[in-house]
């Protein structure tokens, strides 16, 4: 039975994060920032604090000025590769051991280390200065002085700061006074929690009732504030008045707190600092940024270490041949040093400098402006992605609601068809029933009606039921009291939690019923005609995430009639509505096109039934016992027998091109995630409009579950799906991970998209780390916010989305771009290209290395095993740089398809996750050919060298040079003009230096003819059967680039 699969319950080591009860810093503790602790908190008075907290500084970078260096080196020296030529320099200050000159091995040792000391010099500052930006900006602070300026850094625990309607809030605060006359404020908290709702927070009751800002000066009051911790969604503490008559004592909640990195949606609030710096709930939710390697490098690193195996074979081998005579544990250590080429050292630098004109590339390109590269160092990560992890709102999506479809059943109104809705909404104002033009016939006139009324009826529902609250503004031409007074369009902004809710009343005015006024009690509607409609509010159910559904009773004042109006989702409406045949079907309609749907309905009320229910509903708010469950019932007496009004549809506007976007990645091979703070209902509509899932795609929604048992079934009901998505809530996949780890990573990894809602920021980062430990693929993480950061450092490439509210993601992002839809030109076409062209610049070095390291060899075994150099002095560094390394380092810019071709077929970017193009296979054969063509030179030159030895070093040295070139040649596929030049400006330099080599070179033979025929003959020998061997491959086995070019 499938039912019964036996799930093992994962057994692991549970992961201790110690980051934050520890503090970031290893000095911390002396600083007395150590262990975090409850505090009480003076207002006004940050001298009076009981203990040192830290500074309110935002801080991404990776070291400070005393670290810079020591960090640094030992980033470079903790792999083989640059540890071993570190040792390798020094050996050369022992006599016994020196081949030649110091330069000739300290040279290039110290101008790899320069560039990565100037590179990350360069960073580290860039990073500094946008630091800088974010902790200079200004803010007002209440003193004796009266107000005064203070940058974010300067801010303290204690100081009481002014933060203005669309301003960041600096640090963590309580919220003590509002100029809203509400008494209260909405916060945006999309940076913080992902959520697009926005959320109501309420000022202490004490300070609030202050006739001015500047009495908190004058009070003594203190608030009591829990240790600072993780949980963004729930806060303990307690302010206290102690010069009152008696002292006021008041509970604080999440409530009244105002945490750093949200925005003030509506007015201007004060509140008092009781977390900075390092302290901050979004900082604690963020990990630190650390230093990432590459795996490319990775590999690059494993190649240097099978070379340098090989290095001490070949010594070993040597000092076999010579039967370890004499000292033979020297000679060992001074083969090591002879053939130390085998590990070339030029590799580390022309990666390095390969990366760096990658990623001046990606600055530069006109298809993607505005994209920054902040790591230089991983650009070919980007070549690699197998696991795309993308936040929603402010990614995906404009965090903009539209309202798109009006459906009464019968008929449906689009965008197109809103001057219909507007024109009956406008009759049925302006002409009584009773008047109906004579001229009409019956039958049309009473149809005509019925439509027009049940339009009316349904846009005056939606009119009215809501949370919204339209607040009036000066705007420099009417100020705030004519504004109100006179209900002024242009003054007007609405305020609400949900930004759904705000895009159907912004609607209903465009068609011509405004919502004008609204307190707690009652509500003023505007008609077409200018008549104010007036309506007191009798009751308010309000949405919540169990229920589902809000509801709203209200009184017309003019007629005296009282109505229940009612939204919600079709889930729970439509076993609240009358019968119909349609609503299913239209609703599952609406929502394949990524609509968010609403269903709204209506219930007349006598006099007598509402007296009814009041009396009821205030019984069950008293009762102590089960309240919420009796306040429940009541409720539900009156959702009985609704009449069905309409169906809203209302869609999040997705960011420009993500759909072709999402598209070109899923061609790519790449499975993209969506993590998300958002609502579950919200995320499935926003996945489906994106189509992250694909219309013929099932979606397995993951049912809620707390305990393991309950974990069981539901993994047990989904591994039953086959080719479906995923959608799970936070809460549920902690559950999961819990017990299922194991289980649930391998089903979700075989599902072509998971959309993980309700994720908080520390949640999105380990969804990251198992995906990295379980598949062992390259991750990439895409967002805007700042709960998104810690995914996004998390990732093997973090790519950051400079969203409209802070640029915390963009800042903390290995990579930032201006839109989502830029993130397919930079991995199709620069990760591709940076991939591709970093395996193929290594490979060549490699082989220029293991070239002359074949020639020593055979060399030293020709002439009786000496450890003598064949090459000495200028021509062994003038061979890796002045000869050879532009035209090698010139395939940086090679590519094998156009960028308008990589983008057209994204296929081609699946061929790299196997990681071909730098393989052990592909190195096996560069290292044959490496062998073929050392042997081929310095055989050939033993073979025709006429009566002196520096004719060898003539033929062999000038047969190598060219050779290189030949392969440079060979291997490029695609010319670029600055190729050509490289080539001939090489050739140029080395024919140029033979005038300065008469120590090494006869200059009287290279003039002859019979050295010219020796070099061709050999260099011909070398090449040629390789060119003939790429000829029969590119038309035998062609790959699958080179049928799209031809």
């Amino acid at each position: 039975m499938t039912d019964n699969i036996p799930l093992q319950p994962v057994r692991h080591k549970k992961r201790h994060d110690n980051r934050h009860k520890s503090g970031c810093c290893p000095w911390s503790r002396c600083c007395g920032m150590g262990d975090f602790r409850p505090r009480t908190v003076w207002l006004g008075r940050p001298d009076k604090r009981e203990q040192r907290y830290p500074r309110n500084v935002i801080n991404n970078q990776k070291y400070n000025f005393f670290t810079f260096l020591p960090g640094v080196l030992f980033n470079q020296f903790k792999y083989f590769f640059n540890l071993y030529f570190l040792l390798l320099a020094c050996s050369q200050f022992v006599p016994e051991l020196r081949l030649g000159a110091l330069y000739t091995y300290w040279v290039p040792l110290g101008f790899v280390l320069i560039i990565t000391i100037v590179r990350e010099a360069v960073e580290e500052v860039r990073c500094f200065l946008r630091d800088k930006e974010v902790n200079s900006q200004i803010y007002s602070k209440l003193s004796p002085r009266g107000t005064v300026k203070v940058k974010s850094s300067g801010i303290q625990v204690g100081d009481l700061i002014i933060v203005e309607k669309n301003q960041r809030v600096p640090a963590d605060m309580i919220f003590l006074r509002t100029s809203e006359r509400n008494g209260s404020c909405f916060l945006r908290t999309d940076q913080l929690d992902g959520e697009t709702d926005w959320k109501l927070r309420l000022p202490v009751a004490c300070t609030q009732r202050l006739p001015t800002a500047a009495d908190l000066l004058q009070i003594r009051s203190f608030v009591y504030a829990e240790e600072p911790n993780i949980d963004i969604h729930n806060f303990v503490g307690t302010f206290t008045r102690e010069d009152g008559d008696p002292p006021v004592n008041e509970s604080l909640s999440i409530e009244n707190t105002l945490w750093a990195s949200t925005v003030i949606a509506s007015g201007t609030v004060v509140g008092v600092v009781i977390y900075t710096g390092k302290e901050l709930r979004s900082v604690m939710n963020t990990s630190k940024s650390r230093h990432k390697v590459g795996l490319f490098d990775l590999e690059v690193n494993c190649l240097t270490k099978i070379l340098f195996g090989a290095l001490v074979v070949v010594s070993l081998v040597m000092v076999a041949l010579q039967h370890f005579a004499g000292r033979w544990y020297l000679q060992i250590f001074r083969f090591l040093l002879l053939f130390s080429n085998i590990v070339p050292i030029s590799l580390r630098v022309n990666l390095d400098m390969g990366k760096m004109v990658f990623s001046w590339m990606i600055r530069r390109d006109s298809k993607i402006p505005g994209t920054v590269v902040r790591a230089s160092t991983i650009p070919e990560q980007l070549g690699r992605i197998s696991y795309l992890l993308t936040d929603k709102t402010g990614t995906l999506t404009q965090n903009e609601m539209v309202f798109r479809r009006l459906h009464l059943g019968t008929v449906a109104y689009g965008m197109d068809s809103m001057d219909e809705v507007q024109s009956h909404v406008f009759s049925a104002y302006t002409q009584p029933t009773h008047e109906l033009p004579a001229t009409r016939a019956p039958a049309a006139t009473k149809v005509r009606k019925t439509i027009s009324s049940r339009v009316h009826e349904a846009v005056k529902a939606i009119a009215l039921v809501h949370n919204v609250t339209p607040v009036y503004e000066s705007n420099g031409v009417t100020d705030q009291a004519e504004a109100e007074q006179h209900y002024e369009d242009a003054c007007r902004v609405y305020q609400a939690s949900s930004p759904d809710e705000v895009s159907l009343v912004q609607w209903t005015e465009s068609v011509g019923l405004t919502l004008v006024g609204r307190d707690q009690s009652s509500m003023q509607l505007r008609t077409p005609t200018g008549q104010i409609l007036n309506f007191t509010i009798l009751q308010i159910f309000p949405f919540t995430y169990e229920s589902k559904r809000m509801g709203i009773i209200v009184r017309d004042e003019s007629t005296g009639e009282i109505t229940f109006y009612m939204k919600g989702a079709d889930v729970v409406m439509a076993g609240i509505v009358q019968y119909n045949d349609w609503l299913e079907e239209e609703c599952g309609n609406m929502a394949r096109e990524g609509l968010r749907v609403l269903v709204v309905a209506k219930k007349s009320l006598t006099e007598e039934q509402y007296q009814d229910f009041e009396a009821r509903y205030v019984q069950a708010k008293l009762s102590v016992h089960d309240r919420s469950l009796k306040v429940a019932t009541v409720i539900e007496s009156l959702e009985m027998e609704m009449e069905l009004l309409c169906l809203t549809g209302v869609e999040d506007q997705l960011q420009a091109d993500v759909r072709p976007t999402l598209e070109i990645l899923r061609n790519a091979g790449i499975k993209v995630w969506m993590l998300t703070g958002d609502k579950l209902e919200t995320a499935t509509c926003t996945a489906k409009n994106a189509h992250l899932v694909t219309r013929n795609q099932d979606i397995h929604i993951f049912r809620p579950v707390t305990t393991r048992g309950e974990a069981h079934l539901e993994l047990n009901a989904f591994r039953r799906k086959h080719d479906c998505a995923l959608v799970i809530s936070g809460d549920s996949l902690e559950v999961c991970l819990k017990f299922y780890e194991y289980e649930l990573m391998e089903l979700a990894c075989q599902c072509p998209a998971v959309v993980c809602c309700r994720c908080a920021p520390t949640q999105k980062a380990q969804i990251v780390r198992l995906l990295q430990e379980r598949t062992g693929k390259l991750t990439c993480a895409v967002g805007d916010g700042g709960n998104d950061v810690s995914m996004i450092q998390e990732a093997d490439c973090g790519v950051g989305v400079e969203g409209k509210e802070g640029k915390q993601a963009s800042l903390a992002a290995d990579f930032s771009v201006t839109q989502f839809k830029h993130l397919g030109r930079l991995l199709m076409v620069h990760g591709r290209n940076s991939y591709k062209r970093s395996a193929a610049l290594s490979q060549f070095v490699i082989h220029r290395s293991l070239c002359i390291s074949t020639m020593q060899a055979v060399f030293s075994s020709v002439f009786y095993f000496a450890s003598v150099p064949l090459y000495q002095g200028f021509l062994i560094i003038g061979y890796s740089t002045l000869y050879t390394m532009f035209p090698v380092f010139s395939l940086v810019l090679d590519k094998d398809v156009k960028s308008e071709v990589a983008m057209l077929y994204p296929e081609l970017y699946k061929d790299l996750l196997k990681g071909r193009p730098l393989s052990f296979k592909t190195f096996l054969i560069w290292v044959l050919i490496s062998i073929y063509q050392g042997s081929i030179i310095m055989y050939g030159a033993l073979l025709l060298f006429e009566s002196e030895f520096v004719h060898i070093v003539a033929i062999s040295f000038t047969s190598l040079i060219l050779t290189e070139l030949l392969m440079v040649a060979l291997t490029i596929q695609t010319w670029h003009w600055l190729m050509i030049v490289a080539e001939l400006l090489s050739l140029a330099c080395y024919i140029a230096s033979l005038v300065f080599l008469h120590e090494f070179i006869d200059i009287y033979f290279i003039a002859t003819l019979s050295f010219v025929w020796k070099v061709t003959a050999i260099t011909l020998v070398s090449c040629l059967p390789l060119y003939i061997l790429k000829y029969l491959r590119r038309r035998f086995s062609p790959p699958n680039y080179s049928k799209l070019t031809s």
